[in-house]
């Protein structure tokens, strides 16, 4: 289900004027595509942030001045890398009728056997690359990884996507893993280093006899 977003046009795109917007609440950015003209535009960073929080790849019914109101999708948002504040955001026109390119969440569902027995859960993807029809677009990919154990990974390959959804992310890549417990590996390090160091004494000893 899309969401409505309402735009205003900016008249000025200086440094200073975009400056100004963001002290009024709001953020600057611009909306292109087949059928609007690229133009610079303002919404409220309020709204924004909602939309961010619920559903950020969601189509958003945008009220355009001079265009009226068309589907739109965030492409891009540009972010202060201190604060993470928005500081100016691209929206694409799209159409209905043809697919888009977009990124779809993952949901992790169960509790893994491996964590079970002191394994330590990571996940290497939150987000599937996809390809499908605007109004088919889910809003997240269910993913069931309470069948992992200790040194198991869960491929994008093996993941169970809604017919007809094609995934562009790279089917060889894991998307959620099992490490073995950290203890463990360090005793098994020590366990190797005291290894190596008793063969190296006995080395040095039997040169030593001969």
């Amino acid at each position: 289900m899309a969401v409505s977003l309402k735009a205003e046009v900016r008249t000025g795109d200086t440094k200073g004027q975009r400056k100004d917007l963001r002290k009024q609440g709001k953020v600057p950015g611009v909306v292109y595509g087949k059928k609007v003209t690229q133009t610079p535009i303002a919404i409220e960073q309020k709204e924004l942030l909602a939309l961010l929080k619920t559903n950020p790849h969601a189509i958003i019914d945008m009220e355009v001045p001079q265009f009226g109101k068309r589907p739109v999708m965030i492409n891009e948002i540009q972010r202060d890398p201190i604060s993470r504040q928005s500081l100016h955001v691209d929206f694409h026109q799209i159409n209905m009728d043809e697919p888009v390119n977009t990124t779809v969440r993952l949901e992790f569902t169960g509790d893994p056997v491996g964590v079970g027995v002191g394994g330590i859960l990571q996940i290497q993807h939150h987000e599937l690359e996809i390809r499908r029809l605007p109004q088919q677009i889910p809003s997240a990919i269910e993913v069931d990884i309470s069948g992992l154990d200790i040194g198991q990974n869960l491929l994008v390959s093996e993941l169970k996507a809604p017919e007809g959804l094609e995934v562009r992310t790279d089917e060889h890549d894991v998307v959620a893993t099992i490490l073995a417990p950290q203890k463990a590996e360090e005793e098994t390090v020590e366990a190797a280093d005291e290894a190596a160091e008793k063969a190296a004494e006995s080395a040095e000893k039997a040169e030593e006899t001969v």
